[in-house]
């Protein structure tokens, strides 16, 4: 890449190697930007003469077509690439959603310094229009070898993103107190509407028995009958380990204990199980303030209906300190 400077009747399809003001001090034209026809005359109007360009030179290519490139192999799912001027591609959600980011993938892309890739955070909650990732190449040009890695590791190792959409989603709540699960639905119902309010929806199913064995595992059967995206349990006690009368219920109904613990404050008393693709989540403590805790982490791939698993779990220790 080198700079020169032109007259301003010769620069047409050439790149701005600078920002161009107007006398008053507003901007005319941004750096980076392909000069026109209709550019060149609007200069010679402002009294220019002549412009500072960039030219490319052998193995190199544009900003703007080398994020093009990049973007189509960043993402996937309900997303648009939306081109923006300076070398940069944005990538919005086209509808409701939860992001599942493949970190690793984005640290090995970022390390190439041919361009820099930001996203939310993984398991992020999107609204519909809402930005997910943003993607900006190095000033003016990108060394043409460069971006062909970056590229080849992107088609090899697949997007590092996926706005996986979130649709009909159906919530059962099964509420439950040692000795009466009334108490439970009646101090915990308010907030776990106000959480669930947050992505759109409403609980589907609601039952509220006594925390024995034998009626939790009865209320869940009824719920699991209702083929729930999810069913969250507000409990009233915390449980010790999966062996407690809540763990014992998902055993009694069949269900695959996933993850005990987590790394996550509030909500270490974390515990996730799955009845064939249907998560069940207790996490005591959590449903008793609207203030962030596991629950604003895990319910927004649940409910895109993204099967987490005890290693995803366990690596959200990283900013897990909520508050």
């Amino acid at each position: 890449m080198r700079a020169r400077t032109v007259d301003v009747r010769e620069s047409a399809g050439q790149i701005l190697c600078s920002t161009i003001f107007r006398r008053g001090g507003r901007k005319l034209l941004a750096k980076g930007h392909i000069l026109s026809q209709d550019d060149i005359r609007l200069l010679e109007t402002e009294g220019l003469g002549q412009v500072w360009i960039t030219e490319l030179e052998d193995g190199e290519i544009g900003e703007d077509e080398a994020v093009a490139n990049v973007a189509t192999d960043t993402g996937c799912g309900c997303l648009e690439i939306r081109l923006a001027a300076g070398g940069r591609a944005n990538l919005y959600a086209t509808e409701d959603c939860c992001v599942l980011v493949d970190e690793e993938l984005l640290r090995q892309v970022n390390r190439t310094s041919s361009v820099a890739v930001a996203t939310v955070p993984n398991f992020s909650y999107a609204r519909k229009e809402s930005r997910i990732a943003t993607i900006k190449s190095s000033p003016f040009a990108v060394p043409r070898a460069q971006l062909e890695v970056v590229i080849n590791i992107l088609q090899q190792s697949g997007p590092i993103l996926q706005a996986r959409f979130i649709r009909s989603a159906a919530v059962a709540v099964l509420y439950c107190d040692p000795l009466n699960g009334e108490r439970a639905r009646q101090l915990f119902e308010p907030i776990v509407r106000q959480r669930l309010e947050h992505f759109a929806i409403a609980p589907s199913y609601v039952l509220a028995p006594t925390e024995d064995e034998a009626s939790v595992a009865r209320a869940m059967e009824h719920l699991l009958r209702t083929h729930p995206t999810a069913i969250l349990v507000a409990s009233t006690s915390a449980p010790a380990g999966p062996d407690d009368v809540v763990g014992r219920a998902m055993a009694r109904v069949g269900c695959h204990i996933e993850r005990y613990l987590a790394p996550v404050e509030p909500g270490n008393l974390f515990l996730l199980a799955y009845k064939e693709d249907v998560p069940i989540v207790s996490a005591p403590g959590c449903y008793r303030s609207s203030r962030p805790n596991i629950l604003d982490l895990v319910l927004p791939p649940m409910l895109a209906r993204y099967r987490i698993s005890g290693w995803e779990v366990a690596n959200l220790g990283h900013g897990g300190l909520l508050g």
